[in-house]
């Protein structure tokens, strides 16, 4: 009995692993986005926010996401797609929404998410919960379809945990880094000394380009979800387009591929983006103007 129990386990972490492997770009796009949420934190704040985070990540996929996912697609895989263009939107949403701030563009709510810690690791949960749903999503279509739903479940959960101590372990050291600098900065040795100084003095360009990191990978990962659920659903016309692009680049090897698929991908959800801000901030200004007028009357 315990050589088949351990032939299973074997088996559950081989198809994880291998599953994993798959979801990775998202990974990488997950641990960029993630560290924006705590800058302006004080450094005592940094790490209990980053656990908040990685604890609403947790709910977030063994709560809501694998059992919903292994529901629908049992049952209903056809809701999954428009569930995935949904949560894409929201991403291109709020990267585009970033890239009006980058031009001076104020967003209230974003101010006072900034300013307020529980709105700021809602936020953060709210983006890892549709991250989190592409990465499961991916996986459990990776998995062999005859593997049965209790070794399915078993190689969710071991994905589930390996990717939110990976995504959340270098968020975790990341934000940490610049105290480990100004440690280095009291060693005896000069050359320690040294090596602190230059990590505290990198830390706000470091954070500056994971901001614009964080913020093409919003707009890259939610575009990309749009493109191929579309063209699962409604409307193949994106998908086509892309299709041809990167077939006409195909000679150039599959590195220009994926920077051309990721490229157009990204410019794609900037544009959905800003249509939505658009009408987001037309639609709050529309409310304003009324409450304005129903409080002068």
């Amino acid at each position: 009995m315990s050589v088949g129990l351990l032939a299973v386990v074997d088996d559950i972490l081989t198809a994880a692993l291998k599953a994993s492997a798959k979801t990775a770009g998202v990974v990488i796009d997950d641990a960029a986005v993630t560290p924006q949420y705590v800058q302006g934190l004080s450094p005592a704040r940094e790490l209990h926010v980053v656990w908040r985070i990685a604890l609403g990540s947790l709910f977030n996929k063994f709560v809501i996401i694998i059992p919903l996912a292994l529901l629908l697609s049992a049952f209903a895989p056809w809701v999954l797609p428009f569930l995935l263009i949904i949560g894409g939107t929201y991403l291109c949403f709020e990267g585009a929404e970033k890239v009006t701030e980058w031009f001076g563009v104020h967003h209230a709510a974003g101010e006072t998410e900034s300013r307020d810690e529980k709105k700021l690791v809602f936020g953060a949960i709210r983006t890892d919960l549709i991250l989190s749903t592409e990465i499961m999503l991916i996986a459990l279509a990776s998995l062999d379809p005859d593997f049965g739903i209790w070794m399915t479940l078993g190689a969710l959960v071991v994905i589930g945990l390996g990717m939110t101590a990976l995504v959340y372990g270098a968020v975790a050291l990341l934000v940490k880094i610049d105290d480990i600098g100004l440690s280095m900065m009291k060693n005896t040795a000069r050359r320690v000394r040294r090596t602190g100084a230059r990590i505290v003095a990198a830390m706000p360009t470091v954070f500056k380009v994971i901001s614009v990191i964080g913020t093409v990978a919003m707009l890259w990962v939610g575009g990309h979800l749009v493109i191929t659920n579309l063209a699962e659903t409604i409307w193949h016309g994106p998908y086509d387009v892309l299709h041809v692009v990167t077939h006409a680049v195909e000679a150039a090897g599959p590195v220009v591929v994926w920077v051309t698929d990721t490229a157009m991908s990204a410019v794609f959800g900037l544009v959905l983006g800003m249509i939505v801000v658009g009408i987001v901030l037309g639609v709050s200004r529309l409310l304003k103007r009324n409450q304005t007028e129903s409080v002068s009357h």
